[in-house]
């Protein structure tokens, strides 16, 4: 497929430059918060060594990604929404299968009462955020660049880059992804391990229509998750799809052709949907997770991937990520109103407080869930579909894991709420 050109950017960009943050890494994380922190009047400088070209393309990134009620009220809030709008489909339903056994799981919502998510493609999403943020007069977005050296002291947070420019800002916002060279280099103590498996991903189109329904399938090997996403131009329906493998099985099933692929996906599905065809390449991801004893340092808080990455089973780890940027976003504009240095430790300490325990609490969950539904046999099965058909029949349990999963529980910030700060 063609590549699309890259977007514009500033052509006379400052070699010194002075923000209220520096934002490393201009992913879906990052451009989210500095347009966060635009809509409330805070500039930012963006770096990221990336290139548009190539990160904007077509065959970049096949993956599709979830974003949940309560973070689209922030989209909503910060003026995103209207680049996104009619790109992305409504999760109305989520339904929960041990196998494909009697005793399944069943969240709807309410007729009137929205939505639980919305499926969007990463690249549509990474597209709309970099309109939004080159076009913003407030956001300095600077890709490719590299970043020499850094410097952090009790004045200033200090970004040299490898063509002589000079950034510099009260904090370092940090929004990197699990790999983060920044944090590494800070030594921050992780907690983290692999799961030994890899998650194939990529897109089918399929006869019968997914009716905005999210399936989820747990198997011994790993969980299978078919998405809904919009119709094709061409009126098939389609589903993005994520599929949990051993890390020693994925390279085989990587080199099947269409109609071994086919056959096994068929095998996991059930025939839910009818027929199918791929119509995306595939792709396949380690995972892992990691955890981050620490989000913040001096003039540096870790935001999204680079403090917390886990296992997409509930399909919560970009929704977290917005969480954070939510918060950060609040406590740096409440700061800048009381005219506090946004890169006071007791400025910083604010935000690691409020995220760190929603943080533990979801990367716990996430991963008692993978290994309480990775257990082999038939006696483990019997007793996870006792839990689950338990929680169908309880309304009060059903109504606090949708909740969960719109992200509209515990102390949220104001822009998870749909009001700027």
């Amino acid at each position: 497929m063609p590549v699309e050109p890259a977007l514009p950017l500033t052509q006379s960009a400052p070699r010194h430059a002075h923000a209220d943050v520096l934002i490393s890494g201009g992913g879906l994380v990052g451009h989210s918060l500095a347009l966060a922190l635009a809509a409330h009047g805070l500039t930012s400088i963006v770096v990221d060594p990336a290139d548009p070209a190539k990160t904007l393309a077509a065959e970049f990134d096949g993956r599709a990604s979830a974003i949940a009620s309560g973070a689209w009220k922030m989209m909503e809030a910060i003026g995103l929404a209207p680049r996104l709008e009619g790109h992305g489909c409504p999760i109305e339903r989520i339904w929960v299968s041990d196998g494909l056994k009697p005793g399944e799981l069943d969240f709807a919502v309410p007729e009137g009462d929205g939505f639980l998510g919305i499926m969007f493609e990463n690249r549509r999403m990474r597209t709309a955020l970099a309109e939004a943020a080159s076009d913003h007069a407030l956001i300095d977005n600077r890709a490719p660049v590299t970043t020499a050296s850094i410097n952090r002291d009790d004045h200033g947070a200090t970004l040299t880059l490898t063509d002589g420019s000079i950034l510099t800002a009260p904090l370092l916002a940090v929004c990197e992804g699990r790999r983060s060279s920044t944090r590494d280099a800070e030594r921050m103590m992780m907690a983290q391990w692999s799961y030994h498996h890899g998650a194939m991903v990529g897109a089918i189109a399929h006869e019968h229509s997914h009716e905005n329904v999210a399936y989820e399938i747990f198997y011994p090997e790993g969980p299978f998750a078919l998405l809904p996403l919009n119709d094709l131009p061409d009126g098939r329906h389609r589903c993005a799809f994520v599929w949990s493998v051993g890390e020693k099985e994925a390279p085989a099933f990587m080199k099947l052709g269409p109609r071994g692929y086919k056959a096994e996906m068929m095998k996991r599905m059930g025939g839910i949907l009818g027929d199918i065809e791929e119509i995306a390449p595939r792709s396949v991801y380690p995972l892992g997770f990691q955890h981050s004893a620490k989000m913040v340092a001096q003039r540096m808080a870790l935001v999204g991937d680079s403090a917390h990455g886990i296992h997409p089973i509930a399909g919560q780890g970009f929704n977290l990520g917005l969480r954070d940027v939510a918060t950060l976003a609040e406590v740096l504009v409440d700061a800048a109103r009381l005219g506090l240095d946004l890169g006071d430790a007791q400025v910083l300490e604010r935000y690691e407080r409020w995220r760190s325990l929603d943080n533990l609490a979801v990367a716990a969950a996430t991963d008692g869930l993978t290994r309480l539904f990775g257990i082999p046999g038939k006696a483990a099965s019997a007793v996870r579909r006792f839990g689950l058909a338990g929680v169908q029949r309880s309304n009060l349990a059903k109504q606090f894991f949708m909740a969960e999963a719109r992200g509209e529980t515990g102390d949220l910030p104001k822009l998870l709420a749909g009001m700027t700060v």
